[in-house]
């Protein structure tokens, strides 16, 4: 029996209806931008495995870090003990974040960073005797599926299940091109001093659509938020260690979040491991001889010494010169590849943030929806020619390996022009 069909025979995927979905692809080897499937056929990962992987698959510098440490230390619990990959990755990861950021609470991917994150903003006035229970976050927002993190996520067909569990949010339309002013508008009337956090993805919502929108309107919800004392949690998840073309979005801007999450790339793709940071302030809150006002949580695999060791070793790649030039690199030739696409009649709405292109299929009668079956031909299209992207109903985007070459990004383009140009 085939991969293939063992699978269909034992596994439930993610977002897959699993009655009507063909059978998946069997992968068995990476390298670089490529994935290879059993046949030997070559697919290029134009969105790096769900915006993970920062260097390439199967990096050989991170394999041979990855396996002194299993060599090592494999795992120790977290909880009144620590190993040295843990303490070294948070020292050097907070001098790369914003200035204010001093301390690292370890877990296991992005919504479970995202987790923490509002645990801690809820507990925080809690411990401080003045409970704040509103949070106001951004429409079309996705911060990920467990239920903290779908409450604070745009209402959609993904959380319409679980909407009579969820924790009541006030939302903005993010502040894209055209309606800053009536955002902050909004906003002035929103933010109060009973809201306990603004959540957001910095500058760019991903599986909200690839969202883009500007620094400064940010920058005045962040000041508006911070006049009635509420915490500001960016949700880096995605943007982080480069994406944006700055190591984090963040760095775009003059005003700091109290509260960041950080995972994906955090291990440049290749175990599971997240981080959410913390001012002073917030981690001094939960200081006390009262054992209640302790912050309970936690993961069975919380800094996890493998995956400290990957982070570690990605955080070497991710610094080194070359990066940060494939970085610039990749940006221009999106920059001149967007060009093109602003002049096909079948595209609206290019945009652009560093790595991150995005654009709009040009639909009718279906209208703009995760859902429009759009996707599927283009997902179709694109994969039998040998280009992995996995389109959000009418957005199409690409988010490559920092490792993508030239002539690889070529070889996209050429895909989706000829795409284009059936549609």
């Amino acid at each position: 029996m085939t991969l293939p069909n063992r699978d269909s025979a034992v596994i439930w995927h993610p977002f897959t209806q699993m009655q009507t979905a063909p059978l998946p692809i069997p992968i068995v080897w990476g390298e670089g931008s490529l994935l290879f499937d059993a046949s030997g056929r070559s697919f290029l990962d134009m969105i790096s495995s769900w915006w993970v992987n920062l260097h390439g698959h199967s990096h050989p510098y991170i394999a041979q870090r990855v396996s002194e440490q299993l060599n090592t230390l494999e795992h120790v619990i977290f909880a009144d003990f620590t190993h040295e990959p843990a303490v070294q990755l948070a020292e050097r990861l907070l001098p790369l974040l914003p200035s204010n950021q001093r301390r690292v609470f370890y877990s296991d991917n992005g919504s479970t960073a995202v987790e923490v994150a509002l645990k801690m903003a809820f507990q925080y006035w809690h411990n401080l005797g003045q409970p704040r229970r509103r949070v106001v976050a951004f429409e079309d927002a996705y911060h990920g599926d467990t239920f903290g993190a779908m409450a604070v996520g745009g209402r959609s067909a993904f959380t319409a299940p679980f909407v009579p569990f969820l924790f009541d949010v006030e939302y903005l339309p993010a502040p894209t091109p055209g309606r800053e002013e009536a955002v902050l508008e909004q906003a002035r009337h929103l933010f109060a001093d009973d809201v306990a956090a603004f959540i957001f993805e910095p500058l760019v919502q991903g599986a909200g659509g690839m969202v883009m929108y500007e620094p400064e309107p940010l920058q005045a919800l962040i000041r508006m938020a911070r006049q009635h004392g509420a915490l500001v949690i960016a949700d880096e998840v995605m943007t982080g260690f480069g994406r944006t073309g700055k190591t984090f979005a963040c760095h775009y801007l003059t005003e700091q979040p109290d509260l960041m999450c950080l995972s994906k790339g955090l291990t440049g793709g290749t175990m599971a491991l997240s981080v959410t940071t913390c001012t002073a302030a917030i981690y001094e809150a939960f200081l006390s001889t009262d054992r209640y006002k302790t912050l309970f949580h936690g993961h069975s695999f919380t800094a996890n010494p493998v995956a400290c060791a990957a982070s570690l070793a990605s955080l070497d790649l991710l610094q080194k010169p070359e990066t940060e030039q494939a970085i610039a690199r990749i940006a221009q030739q999106h920059q001149t590849f967007a060009e093109t696409l602003r002049q096909h009649p079948a595209v609206e709405n290019v945009r652009q943030r560093g790595t991150i292109l995005a654009f709009d299929l040009r639909v009718s009668g279906e209208g703009s929806s995760y859902f429009n079956s759009i996707r599927d031909v283009a997902y179709r299209y694109l994969l039998d020619r040998g280009i992995l992207m996995r389109p959000l109903g009418n957005v199409l985007y690409l988010l490559p390996p920092y490792s993508t070459t030239n002539g690889q990004l070529d070889e996209a383009y050429t895909a989706i022009l000829g795409l284009l140009d059936i549609l």
